[in-house]
């Protein structure tokens, strides 16, 4: 079973389609499931090292974070053409890394194992976490999660060559608190993919989904009907139990020039705040719900306030997915 943890987004949204208000999309439902998310941007990067074959590695100077590029003069972007770039070595080889935002070369001599010689490491492909749905259009079968980006460690759009989301469930929480965001930590219920990722823009991610979210549409928001005062955000914070939960939205941020930051929020919910001290990784998508409408996704927390965070107004969102 897959386990995604989501530690810089925090890790998991779908295609908006345009017919009479926001962007032409008058009703979505609303989500708050949590999702397993999985984008495939050709990259092979050093998980975690094996207990008994890992000693080679670590001593060429190879760590956890690492993104493989080349082995000898062979371009590596799948854990597949690393076994068969080291079937082709003789011996020693040197690797080409990523470290960061520098690039480094590195020389190993694989150790042999009966399957042939091995790196000693175990591999990820592409980019795993948790996220929260935004909404579900059920017309298209389309969805958005997130309300920001999933960015590489150099704080870049990860490039999406494929992608797909899993059901999942929330296993713990790790409570955040001032100065350490908190954690939803999870894992995928089934190894069968319920939808397919097509677009990682900084207003969330965008797909389909063949699994039809439960819930009644209501209408979307635009930006000048928001306002300051109570509203509700849709969650998952444990096992797979939705609940909605109070919130007090404190400031909108109309002409900030950013789009992915539009509402000052604060967890008011005593629940929520007992459950996790407020926002945590993995609650970004969150639905925020005023008067009757969506209108925005949460999207950040306060590192020095876990109970206050940014949120991105669905209009927003709506037009990355168009």
């Amino acid at each position: 079973m897959k386990r995604f943890c989501v530690r810089s987004l925090i890790l998991l949204c779908i295609i908006g389609i345009c017919a009479t208000s926001v962007c032409g999309v008058t009703t979505l439902i609303p989500g708050g499931q949590v999702i397993g998310l999985e984008l495939l941007d050709n990259t092979v990067t050093i998980a975690a090292f094996d207990e008994n074959l890992g000693d080679a590695a670590k001593a060429a100077g190879l760590a956890q974070g690492d993104k493989i590029l080349k082995i000898d003069n062979t371009p590596v972007h799948t854990a597949e053409d690393v076994r068969k770039a080291l079937a082709c070595s003789d011996g020693q080889v040197k690797l080409s890394i990523v470290r960061g935002a520098k690039t480094k070369t590195l020389t190993l001599t694989p150790p042999l194992t009966q399957e042939g010689p091995r790196l000693g490491v175990y591999l990820r492909q592409g980019t795993t976490g948790l996220g929260t749905v935004t909404y579900y259009d059920p017309e298209t079968h389309t969805f958005a999660a997130l309300g920001h980006g999933v960015n590489t460690s150099a704080g870049e759009l990860v490039r999406l060559e494929a992608g797909r989301i899993f059901s999942a469930n929330v296993f713990s929480v790790k409570k955040g608190k001032p100065g350490t965001p908190g954690q939803l930590l999870g894992s995928v219920t089934s190894q069968t993919p319920v939808g397919t990722l097509k677009k990682n823009t900084d207003r969330g991610v965008f797909g389909a989904s063949a699994a039809a979210v439960a819930g009644d549409a209501m209408p979307v928001a635009k930006a000048n009907e928001i306002k300051t005062g109570s509203a509700t955000i849709r969650s998952t914070v444990g096992g797979t139990t939705l609940r909605e939960y109070s919130v007090e939205i404190l400031k909108i941020y109309a002409n900030t020039g950013s789009r992915n930051r539009n509402m000052l929020i604060k967890i008011t919910d005593p629940a929520l705040l007992a459950a996790t001290g407020g926002i945590v990784q993995g609650m970004s998508g969150s639905p925020i719900i005023q008067n009757g409408k969506l209108i925005g996704a949460v999207t950040h927390v306060l590192v020095n306030d876990p109970t206050m965070g940014y949120g991105i107004f669905i209009e927003n969102m709506l037009d990355a997915a168009a």
